[in-house]
């Protein structure tokens, strides 16, 4: 399991903590009524250790989904967006598909043209701003990687690899993890397929990405879901969904470990 910086005050708001059975939970508060627009407490947890290129191993066993909530796994350089972002499970509300997505300063953009990917490309500028913060993405089509769908089985395995060659992400449901991941000595060149694939040859990755931390979180409405709040068919507004504790019952991350391989 990756050290977490923030490990010590999630748990003292019992918001992360390890079960008997070693699964580690970052939750959101789900017993704290507040009033409308009142801001309720959740969990962001980062890897005290930045890296620059490997392979990223995450099992997860369950994850938040919901009106409301923006639940992510994902790494993150210095200076945003200049050190990059790598968004490797990330939605909202009740999505039942899951995006994949880069953002990086101006100079990197990608295209699926003549790579093999699962997922469908959406967006092709990668640079972002606080003015634009699209990124360049990737929707899978698989509904059991992301919300009610990966946790109904049980979620499974996000890896992403990220070397000169670019950055490649692969999803595994829990009845496919491959055996080399299982016996803890992956070989992704045997893992077929990625999702997602950004190439190097529009996008300088070591230019571009450098100095990551790792790291999952719970965001309650925020630009994303508070934006798309109405329009995903949510009940009344964001606002007043996260004033009632109840709605965030099963607003948790349950992993089994992330590895990290260099």
């Amino acid at each position: 399991m990756v050290n977490y910086q923030t490990k010590e005050n999630a748990q003292a708001k019992n918001l992360a903590y390890v079960q008997d059975d070693g699964t580690f939970v970052m939750k959101v508060d789900d017993s704290t009524w507040l009033a409308s627009g009142g801001y309720r407490d959740s969990v962001r947890i980062s890897s005290q250790k930045s890296y620059n290129q490997g392979l990223f191993i995450a099992d997860i066993y369950a994850m938040p989904h919901g009106c409301s909530l923006w639940p992510a796994w994902w790494s993150v350089g210095p200076n945003w967006p200049n050190g990059g972002e790598i968004d490797i499970l990330e939605g909202v509300h009740d999505q039942t598909t899951n995006q994949y997505t880069l953002h990086t300063a101006d100079g990197c953009t990608t295209s699926s043209a003549n790579l093999k990917v699962a997922a469908a490309l959406s967006t092709t500028q990668c640079a972002s701003s606080g003015a634009d913060n699209t990124g360049c993405a990737y929707i899978d089509s698989d509904a059991t990687t992301y919300g009610s769908g990966f946790n109904l089985i049980g979620g499974g395995v996000y890896a992403h690899l990220w070397d000169s060659d670019g950055i490649k992400v692969w999803h595994f449901p829990r009845t496919a993890i491959p055996e080399d991941i299982t016996n803890k000595a992956p070989n992704p060149d045997s893992w077929g397929t990625p999702a997602a694939f950004w190439s190097s040859s529009s996008c300088d990755v070591t230019n571009h990405f450098y100095d990551h931390t790792l790291t999952f979180d719970i965001t309650l409405c925020g630009d994303w879901a508070g934006a798309t709040y109405s329009s995903a068919g949510c009940p009344g507004t964001c606002a007043d969904r996260v004033a009632d504790p109840t709605n965030f019952s099963t607003a948790k991350w349950k992993v089994n470990y992330v590895a990290v391989y260099q």
